[in-house]
């Protein structure tokens, strides 16, 4: 089946946000699978904080599609999908003593990720002037950085 091709700014900006709804689906599931192998109860907690967080990404998203009366679906996201299939991978062949070290590793990663995909939504959502949608996308950016700051300060501390 052929794809069609993407000739609008809107058009390639209605397929991002549509990958970013399941980006942020597969955060959500992996948050659940992390907690599951976190040994540090700090880390379960800050996993449980994060998933808070990533509804109410999720929920902006649908917001900023609804904004700007596009389809409120989802699309194929496989950077997610390898990034998912990587930690699963890292947990099943570590050690229980290494097992913090991992789950924040594996997170961090994620989002680093999830930054840039925010970061490249927001910068057409300002050149078509769109400054509400732009500020739900922001509110989740910054969710997404201060994750991924407290991912690195408590992964300094396990891995030190």
């Amino acid at each position: 089946m052929a794809t069609a091709t993407l000739e609008t700014p809107l058009e390639l900006l209605h397929l991002q946000l549509r990958t970013a709804l399941t980006m942020e689906d597969h955060s959500l599931a992996a948050l659940g699978e992390l907690k599951s192998a976190a040994k540090s109860a700090e880390i379960k907690t800050m996993f449980e904080h994060h998933a808070d967080e990533t509804r109410e990404q999720i929920d902006n998203l649908h917001k900023v599609l609804g904004m700007l009366d596009l389809r409120d679906t989802t699309a194929p996201s496989p950077s997610t999908t390898g990034i998912t299939r990587q930690a699963e991978s890292l947990i099943g062949k570590t050690g229980d003593d290494l097992l913090d070290q991992v789950v924040l590793s594996c997170a961090l990663g994620n989002e680093h990720y999830e930054i840039s995909a925010y970061q490249s939504l927001i910068i057409p959502m300002t050149a078509m002037g769109l400054p509400d949608a732009r500020k739900l996308l922001e509110a989740n950016l910054e969710q997404e950085e201060h994750t991924s700051e407290e991912l690195r300060a408590i992964l300094e501390k396990v891995a030190g």
